[in-house]
């Protein structure tokens, strides 16, 4: 390539104005080609020699993935460096495109410095390959570049470049040595310097990096990747993460900035000295995904049960638009008795996943993966919706309407709409307001109080009668009870599982429900599947039972018909 020459960029994605916003980054540097689907970028590829490609995954007529197949099997095309681009809340999709030849990804919506500085890095990689193969006509520019881009110059630790070469050089040389790569970043790096400034962000750094320099001394080394993200490599038996998270607590607390600064850490035991440095970074990566923002746990490994459990939440993201739009997700309902009179009083909505492989999913499988990439707003909807419908139905059909509940995740506590919706689905449906119960965990108390407080009055407000789920399940409790009264404690049902096991339990219960009583609340007792549980229950005041010991989740027409058998 001539001195005059310019690189050309392939930008492949169906969506034209993410093509125009990637071909105004880099305009100035390329000759910008597009492509609208995989068949068209290996069309233009028949015809155009490309330097990079910037390619979407997710394409009609040929997707990202399939391209990127085709294109490591042809001798032809292998040596095009791909970065992909994927959405943020497709968290995991990256694991098999890096699997299938991807050198490297970003996420949209774009950060333009933080793409081009991913492109840089790769063109650099590439370069090098292209100045070796050229027999290093350039190699003294090349030392002086390598020299300058060298060190990351906030913080003086290696840059990412860097850090793929002198790791894969340490690890190479070193074989009978097992090496550890840690991937760092720090939580809301961004809130803080909106927070605070640019200065106090860039002190963070810098005394982040002298840390970690201290840390791998002499036997291994560290870099700054990019932003607010670090790397280490470094002997197994050098590594201890508990004591390396205490010690960088301790360091950032010495700093007297007001927000809490907390690191969380992925690690990868590099077990194959012929992987990519690249690959290494990714899987610590991946690992420290899995704990991100999880206050009790603030490192992870990678080991294959992660990766196993990874494929498996991609595949529920791949089919959960399918699934909602082939109505695989259904609502099943738990009766709750009531043992003095007799009789269902109400019932628990409880969502179901008919997976055309799986079978039918309780929500244990997928709502964790809902609740991170935001999906399980659409399926609470849904939920409230049938629910909905189904107490139309007992009115239909002549019966004594028995009240609904449903659960309401955590981030819907923060829709400013939620109170509103509610109330157009009773009037959608001519509904009245205890009809439908709504179920809060108490864990969305713990995370944001007066959030939830705020939608809990709401609520109340508009005539819906409150209950707090799995009761006792947390640390907040009592707080909870006295900042705001709810209608219905649900006991978790951990309380009665253990009932059997430990006679302490049985006068926390009992303290329980008489101290709701006496706060004019009702109680709920989950989880109840033997006769001496219920007998105790009745014995402590607490009649209303919910468990497998009167009835199992059951379809909407097996619970309809369960009522109507016992109004007749």
């Amino acid at each position: 390539m001539t001195m005059t020459e310019r690189r050309v960029m392939l930008i492949v994605d169906d969506v034209e104005i993410n093509r125009a916003i990637l071909s105004q980054f880099f305009q100035n540097e390329y000759d910008i080609l597009e492509a609208a689907n995989g068949q068209e970028a290996l069309e233009t590829l028949e015809s155009r020699n490309v330097d990079i490609m910037l390619l979407d995954l997710m394409m009609p007529v040929m997707g990202g993935m399939e391209l990127l197949g085709l294109l490591h099997k042809n001798p032809r095309f292998s040596h095009i460096p791909v970065i992909v681009t994927t959405s943020q809340d497709v968290v995991y999709s990256e694991v098999q495109a890096l699997e299938k030849g991807a050198v490297d990804y970003v996420t949209k919506p774009y950060n333009p410095i933080i793409v081009k500085i991913r492109v840089r890095n790769v063109m650099a990689r590439q370069e090098n390959e292209w100045r070796k193969v050229r027999q290093q006509a350039q190699a003294e520019k090349i030392s002086v570049m390598q020299n300058i881009i060298e060190t990351d110059q906030l913080t003086g630790l290696y840059n990412h470049q860097t850090m793929l070469e002198k790791t894969a050089k340490l690890i190479q040389e070193n074989r009978a040595t097992k090496y550890c790569i840690v991937y760092l970043d720090i939580n809301c790096f961004k809130v803080i310097n909106e927070l605070f400034n640019m200065e106090t962000g860039d002190t963070i750094l810098k005394t982040a990096g002298a840390y970690f320099k201290t840390v791998v001394g002499k036997r291994g080394l560290a870099a700054r990747l990019s932003a607010d993200k670090f790397a280490m490599c470094l002997p197994e038996d050098s590594l201890d993460m508990e004591l390396l998270i205490q010690g960088l607590d301790a360091v950032m607390r010495s700093l007297a900035v007001y927000r809490s600064i907390m690191f969380y850490a992925g690690v990868f035991i590099v077990d194959n000295v012929y992987l990519s440095v690249n690959k290494m970074l990714d899987r610590a990566h991946l690992a420290m995904n899995t704990v991100k923002g999880n206050y009790n746990k603030r490192f992870a490994y990678y080991d294959e049960q992660l990766r196993t459990s990874l494929m498996e939440e991609q595949m529920l993201v791949r089919d959960m638009e399918g699934a909602m739009e082939n109505n695989n997700f259904c609502i099943y309902l738990q009766p709750i008795y009531d043992t003095v009179a007799k009789k269902i009083v109400s019932a628990e909505t409880l969502i179901r996943w008919h997976h055309p492989q799986k079978g039918l999913m309780s929500p244990g499988r997928f709502i964790h993966v809902f609740e991170k990439n935001g999906f399980v707003t659409r399926l609470d909807r849904f939920a409230w919706e049938s629910a909905c419908r189904f107490l139309s139905r007992q009115r239909d059909n002549g019966l004594t309407v028995i009240p609904v509940s449903v659960n309401v995740s955590r981030i819907n506590m923060y829709d400013h709409n939620f109170v509103d919706y509610m109330q157009s689905l009773l009037i959608k449906y001519d509904l009245e307001p205890r009809m439908l119960r709504i179920e809060i965990t108490e864990s969305a108390y713990a995370e944001n109080p007066a959030q939830l407080i705020r939608v809990m009055r709401k609520l109340k407000n508009a005539g819906f009668t409150v209950l707090m789920d799995d009761f006792g399940s947390g640390y907040s409790s009592l707080n909870l009870l006295k900042d705001i009264a709810v209608d219905v404690l649900k006991l978790d049902m951990k309380f009665i599982q253990d009932l059997e096991v430990s006679n302490r339990v049985a006068v926390i219960m009992k303290s329980v429900v008489k101290m709701a009583r006496e706060l004019g609340m009702d109680t709920v007792v989950e989880g109840v599947e033997t006769e001496k549980q219920v007998k105790f229950l009745q014995e402590i005041g607490c009649n209303v039972i919910q468990g497998y010991y009167f009835a199992k989740p059951m379809s909407t027409d097996d619970c309809l018909e369960k009522i109507a058998a016992e109004q007749q």
